[in-house]
């Protein structure tokens, strides 16, 4: 094992739950900035409910689907589908695949 390194397996289960799971990577010192691995089965966003983030969001579906609602419109998303969503773009989570689990990969940045 290479001392002082962090390593795991993106893809590594994690027992279902009624949360989505959410596991943060890596962050920048001064927190402008982080990537997460989340993994959603079945989860979606509550109704009415729009996220509204000071940051960017830089995600990848690496296992699975879903489908981000935007008001102007559904994106579904595939494996190795990405997307750049600017800040405050309102948007929203309408569909996420239980079998298999949606896997993301997201970075968050302000900077």
């Amino acid at each position: 094992m290479i001392a002082d390194i962090k390593r795991g397996n993106l893809f590594s289960p994690v027992r279902k739950s009624d949360e989505e799971f959410s596991e943060i990577l890596i962050s920048g010192k001064s927190g402008g900035s982080r990537a997460e691995r989340i993994i959603s089965h079945g989860h979606v966003s509550p109704p009415g409910f729009w996220y509204d983030q000071d940051e960017w969001e830089f995600v990848a579906v690496l296992q699975g689907d879903a489908e981000l609602e935007f008001e102007s419109g559904t994106l579904r998303m595939n494996p190795g589908d990405w997307v750049i969503i600017p800040a405050h773009l309102r948007h929203r989570v309408k569909k996420t695949s239980e079998t298999p689990p949606c896997v993301w990969l997201a970075f968050f940045g302000n900077e």
